[in-house]
């Protein structure tokens, strides 16, 4: 797990304390709007050296009802996707998109802004409903979100991204059977992923490799050697 970064994911049917109203008041306060270092096309409210969100521990946002903010950061496998996305644009152009855990929805946005038809944006924490919302409107762009933990079910969707997933054994065995279904059907799987311990080691094909620029204090780093694979 990322140093900084309180540990685990929100589970399925979290629960936040806090009301739409609330959450949006967190987020404008505890985030300020601007570019990720790789995708300047995009404005996202994240979490910079200025929010002490960065130092609050897993206890002090249970007080307040707020699960871990993976929606405050811009990944870099997310990044790296989102850029692919971004110079590719005939991976999503004209096609129904799913962007899998999508946090802040970073590469959503990128998906839409590259021409696909139509783009979900999925993510099982809560908080995530409010975040993707200000940062859509923040892009004047539309993507429908939803919140629920859609493994294993098919929407029929053509694309499916995904950034920074493989950080967990556990969710790692959940996805690598759904995504082989999915593609044996004929979707296209991206991953995006900068070394993450659990990505599998047979199956991909990479597509590209990028030097994303993160935060030393997630990462441990200032820059990530980030791939984005394709399913094979």
């Amino acid at each position: 797990m990322e140093r900084g970064l309180p540990h685990g994911r929100a589970q399925p049917g979290a629960v936040t304390n806090l009301t739409p109203k609330s959450a949006k008041k967190f987020i404008l306060d505890n985030t300020a709007l601007m570019a990720p270092p790789h995708v300047p096309e995009v404005l996202l409210h994240l979490a910079d050296e200025a929010h002490d969100l960065w130092l609050r521990t897993e206890e002090e946002l249970a007080e307040i009802g707020l699960p871990p903010p993976f929606w405050a950061f811009a990944w870099a496998g997310g990044q790296g996707l989102a850029r692919y996305v971004l110079d590719h644009p005939g991976t999503v152009r004209g096609k129904r998109v799913l962007d899998f855990a999508s946090g802040s929805g970073l590469v959503a946005i990128a998906a839409i802004k590259a021409g696909a038809a139509e783009v979900i944006a999925a993510d099982i924490d809560p908080f995530c409903a409010t975040a993707i919302a200000l940062n859509l409107e923040a892009n004047a762009v539309v993507v429908e979100f939803l919140g629920a933990d859609c493994v294993g079910s098919d929407g029929g969707w053509d694309v499916v991204l995904a950034g920074d997933v493989f950080y967990d054994k556990a969710f790692a065995e959940r996805l690598m059977p759904w995504f082989a279904g999915l593609r044996a059907r004929g979707a296209d799987i991206l991953v995006g992923d900068p070394g993450r311990a659990y990505l599998p080691r047979t199956g991909l094909q990479s597509l590209a490799v990028y030097e994303v620029p993160v935060t030393r204090v997630l990462e441990d780093a200032e820059v990530k050697r980030t791939t984005v694979w394709r399913l094979a």
